[in-house]
């Protein structure tokens, strides 16, 4: 009888145990930089649990800037704020993040870091979102993707712009996109190439809506203005005008083929940390490599423009020239 008895318990115990629901695993998040308040906004989504994410972040490497005041002077207070509020473990180098994690979002405001503390989470294998800008150079931009693809690891960059619900609409609903002009804000950062810092928002906007096969650029530059005008391989046109004086904000026209129409601006992060999520989950980047390069190479065209007094300059010319130059190093 006693014996029955302890089968019969066993047997309950296992239908018990098959009938729960299981527990998905956590894919636990690392942070590279915190010298940003997209950091906090984008752990605060992560780490709600009203929102069914699946992952949180865990841990975090502060880094940061000296010469960039903006990043030395932030990094204190959101480091202390993700250990304080959202109990996210500081650690004091990347190898040792990588450790903890399964993934990796690199923050880090200022890019020209972002080449070397990349290289650690490639060894590791962990899959990398880079926050914007990709890097401090076109060289570097292209040298973190090659590196990315040797190593076969997944990783990308975005600005939560591109992800906006409005601006995803307005892709499709003038009909076929014949042009745009858009703008951002475009504040300036003596160690960056000019559009690089904050004229990104606005350039991502627009291939956003343009795509990639922009061949030619041209630029001219105020005291307060950016104005870039870009000509697409089949002869469309998409214009970029930045920002630095009166209202700060996003937005601009598209002109399509049914229509033309409002692009909608701004809406915040969680589009972006939702497409994030997406991408740990299936290890596939929602932007690709080349877009991402063709539209860094687009700004540092806009910066050989500049030099050139407004003259127009093909993005295949800057992406050799600085080809030329990552193989020279």
């Amino acid at each position: 009888m006693k014996t029955m008895s302890l089968f019969l318990a066993a047997v309950i115990v296992m239908v018990v145990s098959m009938s729960a629901p299981a527990q998905d695993s956590v894919f636990r998040i690392g942070m590279i930089g915190l010298d940003t308040s997209h950091v906090i906004g984008f752990t605060r989504y992560l780490n709600d649990p009203n929102n069914h994410t699946g992952c949180r972040v865990v841990a975090g490497f502060p880094g940061g800037s000296p010469d960039i005041e903006s990043s030395i002077n932030r990094i204190e207070n959101f480091t202390n704020e993700l250990r304080e509020k959202y109990h996210v473990e500081i650690v004091d180098s990347i190898e040792t993040l990588c450790t903890r994690v399964d993934g990796i979002l690199l923050e880090s405001v200022d890019g020209r870091p972002h080449l070397e503390q990349l290289k650690p989470a490639l060894k590791a294998k962990l899959p990398v979102f880079i926050d914007k800008p990709v890097a401090g150079s076109l060289v570097d931009v292209l040298e973190i993707y090659r590196l990315a693809r040797e190593a076969a690891v997944p990783c990308w960059s975005s600005s939560a712009l591109r992800f906006s619900p409005d601006l995803q609409k307005a892709k499709t609903q003038y009909g076929k996109v014949l042009g745009c002009s858009v703008y951002s804000p475009c504040a300036l950062e003596k160690h960056h190439p000019d559009l690089y810092w904050y004229g990104v928002h606005g350039v991502e906007m627009l291939y956003t809506l343009m795509g990639p096969g922009c061949q030619t650029v041209q630029r001219t530059q105020t005291a307060d203005t950016e104005l870039v005008v870009g000509v697409w391989q089949d002869g469309r046109v998409g214009t970029f005008r930045g920002l630095r004086s009166g209202k700060y904000d996003y937005g601009g026209t598209v002109f399509g083929s049914k229509s033309n129409g409002p692009t909608g601006g701004f809406s915040g992060y969680d589009a972006l940390v939702a497409q994030i999520v997406t991408f740990f989950k299936t290890g596939v980047p929602p932007v690709s490599a080349e877009e991402t390069i063709e539209l860094f190479a687009f700004m540092s065209a806009a910066d050989e423009s500049k030099t050139r007094n407004g003259a127009p300059v093909s993005i295949q010319s800057v992406l050799e020239t600085a080809k030329k130059k990552r193989q020279s190093q």
